[in-house]
């Protein structure tokens, strides 16, 4: 990113799920825009590799321990957040988990859990930090979806029901924070280069590739760009929006 481009500074940043991946790209897009940024882990190793990347990146901001299924733990990460930087008024949603399965063969802990950490904690994440943002007048709630709600993939019907229940609370929550100058966004990324793509087979791969127009997997920066977009002053206009970044995969 540019120096030009550096609109957040002052601002500080929530992003959960950051200990890697998508994650990670974005918490070093919005810490290299200028915002102040706390990435989550689900643990205590997890949370101290986010800071050591944040401190070796030169961003100003702090890992923390976070468990998205628990409204104490939520509450506890944001009072430690606001304790040392201020209130989080740029919110990204992208903690989330896998539990793939034939749906006849789907075990319903398996649901619920997809279910719980995938969604539901949008709603958890997003009830601890709109009070701050109505208050201040601007925000920024970002949430990230995936391909998969839009076109279904087989074995994955509780992550593709948890990802479009994602993009309805962005419109119905968009249009309630509006008059306060919130934004709320999803972004819905395709196959992206990441560690869990990489470990596919090679056959698989290959499949994947030929469903991709452009003929290649994404980056997590090219997921990154476009939440900071979001998040910035250029994104000011957009609400209630999903926002696909698939390479053509999925065209609306």
């Amino acid at each position: 990113m540019r120096k030009d481009d550096a609109d957040l500074a002052g601002k500080v940043a929530l992003v959960t799920g950051s200990s890697r991946g998508i994650g990670r790209a974005i918490a070093l897009r919005l810490g290299a825009a200028g915002a102040k940024v706390a990435g989550t882990a689900t643990t205590e190793q997890g949370a101290q590799a986010i800071s050591d990347f944040f401190s070796s990146n030169g961003i100003d901001g702090v890992g923390l321990v976070l468990d998205v299924t628990s409204s104490q733990s939520v509450d506890s990460a944001l009072q430690a957040v606001t304790e040392r930087f201020g209130s989080p008024l740029i919110l990204v949603n992208n903690a989330g988990i896998t539990r793939d399965n034939l749906f006849v063969r789907m075990r319903e802990v398996d649901w619920d859990q997809v279910i719980n950490t995938n969604l539901s904690s949008a709603y958890r994440m997003a009830r601890a930090c709109v009070r701050s943002m109505t208050r201040s007048q601007w925000g920024r709630i970002i949430n990230i979806s995936s391909v998969v709600g839009s076109m279904g993939n087989a074995g994955q019907v509780n992550y593709a029901a948890a990802k479009a229940g994602m993009e309805g609370l962005t419109r119905a929550l968009a249009r309630e924070l509006g008059g306060r100058q919130v934004t709320v966004n999803a972004v819905a990324p395709g196959f992206i280069d990441t560690d869990m793509t990489r470990a596919l087979p090679e056959k698989t791969r290959a499949q994947i590739l030929e469903t991709i127009p452009l003929g290649r997997l994404g980056q997590a920066d090219e997921i990154a760009a476009v939440v900071a977009f979001l998040a910035g002053r250029s994104g000011g206009y957009i609400t209630g929006e999903t926002l696909h970044v698939n390479g053509g995969m999925f065209m609306s």
